[in-house]
């Protein structure tokens, strides 16, 4: 940790369906860094969960698949051991961990567990908030124990459909209504998610989730603008300017998101003073309510019949593409691409810092 530039081991793809987004977002960030203040070293994680580690980087990569390290000498267990060497005595080899997987494996609180074992600073939220983050049922617990407004919903494990989908499908229909959302529970960027408008539509969706999780959740349907917030800090966290999502297709799926480029994000939101504070302090309470540190965006639902604000869910390792809304919504804030990722390195020494003062003893 003598360098006078700190290094930065980027952690990217992962052993999840949104493994091709975790590298677009690598080689957005990668491209980002100011290399005379950092030096970066890749980790490529592939997507039957090998690793792989680069060398130090003076300059980003020029093009994506290169992000893949293919002609990388260095496998598994030196890259593991590099992000453990601060454990064996000598002096540790990266300063901070950035993680840039997105969905299970990674966003979910597993490389953040990996890192706190290894003693080793990193950005974004830790085990527990990931975790929370990343299932959209046990946040959905988390928002109304916080008294967050949202949409009414069900869920059920595969062991369950199997014992007893007709019943399921009754009550869902019963409850929600058509038409409804079909999600897997533990995925993002809109990967598995289905609109259902009848019975056969309803269980091909729920087959369909199936495919990526052993956990669906069922939404009702809400006609509403969507609103997303990021928030970035730490104990004193702050909320950006809102923005607007005005999808391309009938809602905002994956292709949406990530393949035609035809959805338009409105930034700032097209909303009064009044809205825009309260979505902002919204997800501010969206983000304590999951224990939330480093990055967060949190999405949300404006009813369009009566203007009522519905939490939809948080996502605690945002998108860095460029077309991405969370730094997007910063620069609307005034706070540009390479600053925000000063921050966010600065926050996850203060929170490595703080954690390493807490005692675990009781001596």
């Amino acid at each position: 940790m003598g360098n006078a530039k700190l290094t930065v081991g980027l952690v990217y793809g992962g052993k999840s369906g949104e493994h091709e987004i975790s590298l677009q977002t690598a080689f957005a960030v990668m491209n980002a860094f100011d290399y005379d203040k950092y030096e970066i070293i890749p980790f490529y994680i592939s997507k039957q969960g090998q690793w792989k580690m680069g060398g130090v980087l003076g300059a980003p990569f020029a093009a994506i698949e290169q992000l893949k390290l293919e002609k990388e000498p260095v496998g598994m267990a030196a890259a593991l051991s590099a992000v453990f060497s601060g454990l064996e005595g000598g002096g540790q080899t990266i300063d901070v961990m950035f993680p840039l997987l997105h969905g299970t494996n990674g966003e979910d609180g597993t490389i953040q567990g990996l890192f706190e074992m290894a003693n080793i600073p990193y950005i974004g939220a830790g085990v527990l908030a990931s975790a929370a983050g990343m299932d959209k049922v046990v946040m959905k617990k988390l928002f109304h124990e916080a008294g967050l407004e949202q949409c009414e919903y069900c869920y059920f494990s595969a062991s369950a459909w199997k014992r007893q989908s007709h019943e399921l499908v009754v009550g869902i229909e019963d409850k929600l209504g058509y038409p409804m959302f079909v999600k897997p529970a533990n995925l993002g960027s809109s990967v598995g998610i289905s609109k259902a408008n009848d019975k056969e539509g309803l269980i091909r969706a729920v087959e369909t989730a199936f495919r990526y999780d052993t956990k669906v959740i069922v939404e009702e349907f809400v006609d509403a603008r969507e609103l997303e917030v990021s928030v970035l800090g730490n104990e004193e966290p702050e909320a950006s300017v809102p923005g607007e999502i005005v999808s391309s297709g009938e809602y905002y799926d994956y292709a949406a998101k990530y393949i035609d480029g035809k959805s338009q994000m409105l930034i700032p939101a097209p909303v009064d003073i009044e809205m825009a504070d309260r979505l902002r302090e919204l997800a501010l309470q969206a983000f304590r309510a999951i224990e939330g540190s480093g990055i967060t965006r949190a999405d949300f639902f404006v009813r369009k019949s009566d203007g009522k604000i519905l939490i939809n869910e948080v996502n605690t390792m945002p998108g860095f593409t460029p077309f991405s809304m969370y730094p997007l919504l910063w620069r609307e804030t005034g706070v540009s691409y390479q600053v925000l990722l000063d921050r966010m390195i600065t926050l996850a020494l203060e929170r490595f810092r703080f954690r390493q003062s807490l005692k675990y003893d009781n001596e």
